[in-house]
């Protein structure tokens, strides 16, 4: 079976904290009517720092969508191979051992993919496959582990790689001053997430299944409009009830496979805001502890789109882990309203070196 190995992150230097979001939106919406609900909505998010890619005066500047996508584009290929790297050395594995890139981003455009240039400059074979997915929003980091899952099914003994890159500052909009959009200017950060699945071997989760689920008729409660100043982020207010609607599917797909997803032993899930825990706790009857690794990560990151479930992740890892066997399931909730759900049990086998390379010996090919 496919195993989703340690993920790798990166944050950006730049920090906000959230005593500097409040007083940033005192001072920039001094007079918008509905400035102290936004306040405590931005209090009540947990979220106490955050990373963005540009310092805090150029990311409330707006020099037009064309100079953005630049920007992201440039960052992009600045911090994605470092973070590629970690989580090849991780899974024990070389640039020339991969089968497939999944590269999953909302908050920039790029065609060819990033994938195409991760190709031609980190050395990967020319037939690698390449997965862009551009629109599943902060569920593409569970869509992303199900389809390198589902590649490493049909073809076994491939490996595949997975990328995250969300750089959610560049989206910021200064003509928009609705409640839900000064909410999400105290919520989002950056980062950049990065992890293997191999095809065989490996230490982490063992993927067992997976499934996705869509509520009906909730299309534009999570949207992007696209204007001529690039991408505009909608929320609706009726977000945060939503996994009182996910959370059956949850509880479905891990009793089809013979499970109680009340009594799995670790919960890897997008962390969109605190309610969205705190529901899962109620709705699946698990503790709150369940929940602590991605809590951590809106606390100390805010949420960082398809890159929660892989700084989660990375946190079990960091922890020590779960013992040999544990259960557990991974969920991305994004636009749609869509859940990308997998259920796994860890592995702690040993991790062999790649046959006939020594160590890293061609890792770095194709880079000066």
């Amino acid at each position: 079976m496919a195993i989703l190995c340690r993920p790798a992150i990166a944050v950006p230097e730049h920090v906000l904290t959230l005593e500097e979001t409040l007083r940033l939106a005192r001072t920039m919406h001094a007079d918008h009517p509905q400035l102290a609900l936004a306040l405590r909505l931005i209090e009540n998010t947990g979220v106490r720092t955050r990373h963005i890619v540009r310092p805090i005066e150029e990311t409330l500047e707006h020099p037009g969508f064309e100079e953005r996508n630049r920007v992201y584009e440039a960052e992009a290929k600045r911090r994605v191979p470092p973070v590629v790297y970690r989580a090849l050395d991780q899974a024990d594995l070389t640039v020339r051992d991969i089968d497939l890139i999944v590269y999953v981003s909302c908050t920039g455009f790029m065609m060819p993919s990033l994938t195409a240039w991760l190709i031609n400059t980190l050395g990967f074979r020319p037939e690698t496959r390449q997965l862009p997915i551009a629109q599943l929003g902060c569920a593409a980091g569970g869509a992303a582990i199900n389809r390198a899952h589902d590649f490493c099914r049909a073809y076994p003994g491939t490996n595949a790689l997975i990328v995250a890159c969300e750089f959610c500052s560049l989206c910021y909009q200064p003509t928009d001053l609705g409640v839900g959009q000064l909410l999400s200017n105290g919520l989002f950060g950056d980062a950049v997430a990065s992890a293997v699945v191999r095809g065989r071997g490996g230490s982490g989760v063992r993927l067992e299944r997976n499934g996705s689920h869509l509520v009906p008729d909730t299309e534009d409660w999570i949207s992007y409009a696209v204007r001529a100043t690039g991408f505009h982020f909608q929320l609706d207010k009726r977000v945060p009830t939503t996994m009182k609607m996910l959370a059956p599917a949850l509880r479905t797909l891990a009793t089809e496979h013979e499970w109680d997803v009340s009594g799995l032993d670790f919960h890897i899930v997008h962390a969109g805001g605190p309610r969205i825990l705190d529901d899962l706790c109620h709705f699946l009857d698990v503790p709150p502890e369940m929940f602590r690794f991605s809590r951590a990560t809106l606390t100390e990151r805010g949420n960082i789109a398809s890159c929660v479930v892989f700084d989660a992740l990375e946190r079990l890892f960091a922890a020590g882990g779960v013992p040999e066997g544990a259960r557990g399931q991974i969920a991305g909730f994004g636009p749609g309203i869509t859940a990308e759900m997998a259920l796994g049990s860890w592995v702690t086998g040993e991790r062999p070196a790649v046959a006939g390379q020594t160590r890293g010996s061609t890792r770095r090919a194709g880079v000066a």
